[in-house]
């Protein structure tokens, strides 16, 4: 098992813009948590972190704040995730003495500013050591690839906020994009639709139950039905709506289809090579996003490629990154972790 030298075991962390999962060396994924933090406004005193902050959001008094301190992926309020890495680190360590070295997932995209955030947000909530590894290269490893042979692998990894696709070989990222649409997209795309077609006005919880219930990026046999009930912008009162899995496609058209483009963005900037290898290997999907029904098939007919959705999708970033935990020596030597160094510069 990978320890670290004062005693405690090595962690690796998926910070991501709807959950925190984090992996143990030698237990496995032993937390997952929305990554919602409920503070209060006046004191900082923290009242709920994950699942109990999550049902607080839109119900809590003037002086609570139930809130993401991530958007897009990255850190938009330093202190608020500070706060709640430093729960879910304690949750998972509870030596007093020790300080775990701690992999963080990271975006492909994300800039040295970001990435210096989320290093220093991870410390000041007791992590001893940093190190960044690519989300897209940590979900390859996590779904089995084996990203060290010289072959063209393409992943496609949908988050709550952002939504990666890369082409991996030899154990690296040699082409990547990412756009800033996930599943909130998808949920906001849900609730704007409403809100502009029907004049009904639904919560962030009623908008992502109705993407998952009928939700889909390719028309379902049968078609489905999904009763909501949210406010009439018109009379302010409750009322229910029978939505329509077509209707909810529709929606979500405009999102799914800028995801659809970043995979035809990044295949016309790949080399020859290399794509002549994916055209056979196919494209993995990962994460939340890749449970959208339909996407798939989607994705499938318009680049014609074989598709296919990791084993786990929601955790296989986790456990990529997991997994790399036993190779952590000799992957900070070959420089595999990180997108800028950061971890070049601090000790070993």
């Amino acid at each position: 098992m990978a320890r670290f030298a004062m005693g405690g075991p090595d962690i690796a962390i998926d910070l991501g813009t709807a959950n925190t999962l984090v992996f143990v060396a030698g237990q496995g994924i032993v937390l997952q948590e929305p990554s919602v933090i409920a503070m209060d406004v006046d004191t900082g005193v923290v009242h709920a972190v994950g699942s109990d902050a999550k049902r607080m959001i839109g119900r809590t008094p003037a002086n609570i704040s139930a809130s993401r301190p991530l958007r897009h992926g990255v850190i938009a309020d330093f202190e608020v995730a500070e706060e709640m890495l430093r729960y879910f680190i304690r949750r998972v360590h509870r030596g007093r003495f020790s300080a775990p070295r701690v992999v963080m997932c990271a975006p492909s995209g994300i800039t040295e500013v970001e990435q210096r955030a989320v290093d220093e947000a991870c410390r000041s909530a007791g992590a001893r050591q940093v190190h960044l590894i690519e989300e897209p290269l940590a979900a390859a490893i996590g779904a089995g690839v084996e990203i060290e042979e010289p072959t063209g692998q393409m992943v496609l990894d949908i988050g709550g906020g952002t939504s990666e696709v890369a082409v991996l070989s030899l154990g690296g990222i040699v082409v990547s994009r990412a756009v800033r649409v996930g599943g909130y997209e998808f949920d906001d795309a849900v609730a704007a639709h409403l809100r502009n077609e029907h004049r009904l006005a639904i919560g962030e919880g009623s908008s992502e139950e109705v993407k998952l219930r009928i939700g889909s990026a390719w028309p379902l046999v049968p078609e489905e039905e999904f009763d909501v009930r949210g406010r009439d912008l018109a009379s302010g009162l409750p009322r229910n709506l029978t939505l329509t899995s077509g209707e909810v496609r529709s929606a979500l058209a405009e999102p799914v289809q800028q995801v659809v483009d970043a995979v035809h963005e990044t295949l016309e900037q790949t080399p020859p090579e290399l794509a002549a290898d994916i055209a056979t290997t196919g494209i993995l999907l990962a994460g939340g996003g890749a449970l959208l029904r339909g996407l798939d098939e989607r994705l499938h007919e318009e680049t014609g490629m074989q598709v296919r959705i990791a084993a786990s999708p929601l955790t296989c970033v986790v456990e990529g990154a997991g997994r790399a935990l036993g190779e952590f020596a000799a992957l900070v030597r070959t420089g595999r972790f990180g997108a800028t160094g950061l971890q070049r510069r601090m000790p070993a």
